[in-house]
């Protein structure tokens, strides 16, 4: 929730639904499917480029590893956030540190990613720096979500 009191969005909340705002106006414009994933993918592109270093490293990476794991995926913007959607829904996404104030990124997944173990599983997990051993993690992770 936010720091003001309940009910009450934060700046960088209240940027985020403009974002996503901004991005299903921009999904009803006109164009071929074609044209809009190409524009979805520039969007995604041109986000990751404004980030800081460090959220853009972990971004870049992490946009290497879903393009090659799982080149099926549409690359788009969800909430202002760099996003992979499976079937017009997002299934993985990454989540500047800068975005909301916080001390890492972090690399999320919705319901439709294939991770279920049991009865309890992880959806999001923070990254603080792009090493060999995180993008291993990452790849890993993304090869399930897929199916």
């Amino acid at each position: 929730m936010s720091e003001r009191g309940e009910g009450v969005l934060t700046d960088a909340e209240k940027a985020a639904m403009q974002d996503r705002a901004a991005e299903q106006k921009a999904s009803r414009r006109g164009g071929g499917k074609a044209a809009k994933k190409e524009a979805d993918k520039q969007a995604l592109l041109d986000k990751i480029a404004e980030m800081g270093d460090a959220d853009r490293a972990i971004a870049e990476r992490i946009h290497a590893i879903v393009t090659e794991v799982a080149p099926d995926l549409d690359p788009k913007t969800w909430y202002g956030m760099p996003a992979y959607a499976q079937d017009g829904k997002v299934l993985c996404f990454v989540q500047p540190a800068e975005k909301f104030g916080a001390r890492y990124a972090t690399f999320g997944f919705n319901d439709v990613a294939a991770l279920d173990d049991g009865d309890v599983w992880a959806t999001s997990f923070a990254i603080t720096a792009m090493t060999d051993d995180v993008a291993r993690t990452v790849t890993e992770l993304v090869r399930r979500a897929v199916g």
